[in-house]
């Protein structure tokens, strides 16, 4: 699974607008979800995405911020939204081990089978049976 990293802002966007969506997206990296939120209430996008297709909820789930996660998703965030890799934050909180995150995408309605690879098959190839079991996938 290919890491969802910095690389945030593309194109030709004002310098002030780049480094206020960094910071946005340092936040759903760093779990601060109180300042992510209030962004969000404050107009910024629940599925905003960096220039590889990461959601907020992607790199908050991928960095293991179960709170952030859950934040997003009440606030309208698409939890199965995938990256330009066709990746989706359930699977990268499978991939990471993030169980929590997981719960929580599922609490919020993810779809194991969503994405490539899906939850399912990320589940699958690490041998994460309890997982599958929770999935319907066992």
């Amino acid at each position: 699974m290919d890491t969802p990293e910095s690389g945030d802002v593309a194109g030709q966007v004002d310098p002030e607008v780049i480094e206020l969506a960094s910071r946005i997206f340092d936040f759903a990296r760093g779990g601060e979800t109180a300042s992510l939120a209030a962004y969000v209430d404050a107009g910024v996008p629940a599925d905003l995405t960096n220039d590889k297709g990461d959601s907020l909820v992607m790199l908050a789930a991928y960095h293991g911020h179960a709170g952030a996660v859950e934040a997003l998703l009440s606030r309208g965030a698409d939890p199965d939204r995938a990256n330009d890799r066709g990746q989706t934050p359930l699977a990268g909180a499978v991939f990471k081990g993030e169980d929590a995150v997981v719960r929580a995408l599922l609490a919020g309605g993810a779809d194991p089978a969503a994405g490539t690879p899906s939850a399912v098959d990320t589940a699958r190839m690490f041998g994460k049976d309890e997982l599958l079991t929770l999935f319907g996938a066992a």
